[in-house]
């Protein structure tokens, strides 16, 4: 039976996925993804794991420029957990094969709380940027 999450009686997270891209790596073993996790919903959850058929896929955070492999990430509230090239990103390893510019590389995302969320991540040019964002108004 399907729940809709306005007959649940305790509304927890409600995740989208959106700006998911690898961008093409220059190494054929591994690589980094990128994408938006937005949470509509009441609660915050965690983002706890993320597997692939491609390989194996950690998740990596960025604090003031130092990078750390970390166990889970929250997506807030009513916020965003976004993976960003120079932020936190997903780092692919021991891939089987090299993604190329125009094939697609699906994931799983798994979180503490709701259901896993697959999503496929389009592997674009090296210097692709995601146009979703504030980020045109850098330049002013």
């Amino acid at each position: 039976s399907h729940m809709s999450g306005a007959d649940s009686a305790s509304p927890g997270a409600e995740l989208s996925v959106d700006a998911a891209y690898i961008p093409q790596p220059v190494s054929d073993s591994m690589a980094a993804g990128f994408l938006t996790i937005t949470n509509e919903g009441d609660s915050a959850d965690e983002l706890t794991s993320v597997t692939s058929e491609a390989g194996e896929v950690t998740v990596h955070e960025t604090i003031d420029g130092t990078m750390k492999e970390v166990d889970r990430i929250e997506v807030p509230a009513h916020g965003q957990l976004v993976f960003k090239s120079g932020g936190n990103h997903l780092m692919f390893e021991k891939l089987k094969q090299q993604p190329k510019q125009g094939q697609s590389v699906a994931v799983e995302l798994h979180f503490a709380h709701s259901d896993p969320v697959a999503v496929k991540l389009p592997v674009k040019a090296a210097t692709y940027q995601p146009t979703a964002g504030h980020s045109e108004d850098s330049g002013h």
